[in-house]
């Protein structure tokens, strides 16, 4: 399953955290892939270039350049999942991605009354979020 990344940000001690596209926030320790992979040993050394890592086009994984990176599923398969006040939240765009329907779908659920404001969407500035709750509910199991 893909597991698309959305962001990720550098922690102390070699560990990031990545937020992925379902609503899931992972810590990654990278030492063990450290020891493992030589080439990953830099980031270690060099702390310029491990806070310069960044998404990949697509949220198919990170990278630092083009010698380093992570796949998605390498993230979400050996990360270890970080409650958040935000977990189970994704945008619209996500939500549409993630359950292959259209934006205006979601809009008229909730012209229609089936995804309730304040509750199952709420709008911040331009931006809707949905619960992961409220799409299982109202669409089943995800797509992707």
């Amino acid at each position: 399953m893909f597991h698309k990344v959305n962001n990720v940000e550098t922690l102390n001690d070699n560990v990031l955290s990545v937020k992925f596209a379902e609503g899931i926030t992972k810590t990654y320790d990278l030492k063990p892939i450290m020891k493992k992979w030589k080439q990953f040993s830099v980031l270690k050394e060099d702390t310029d270039l491990y806070e310069s890592v960044e998404v990949d086009q697509g949220g198919y994984g990170i990278y630092w350049n083009d010698e380093l990176d992570l796949s998605c599923n390498e993230l979400f398969d050996n990360g270890k999942v970080v409650k958040t006040q935000f977990d189970g939240l994704l945008s619209f765009g996500d939500a549409t991605l993630l359950w292959g329907l259209n934006e205006s779908t979601l809009r008229k659920a909730i012209a229609y009354g089936k995804f309730l404001k304040g509750i199952d969407v709420c709008k911040f500035g331009k931006q809707w979020v949905v619960t992961m709750e409220a799409m299982q509910r109202e669409y089943g199991k995800r797509k992707i």
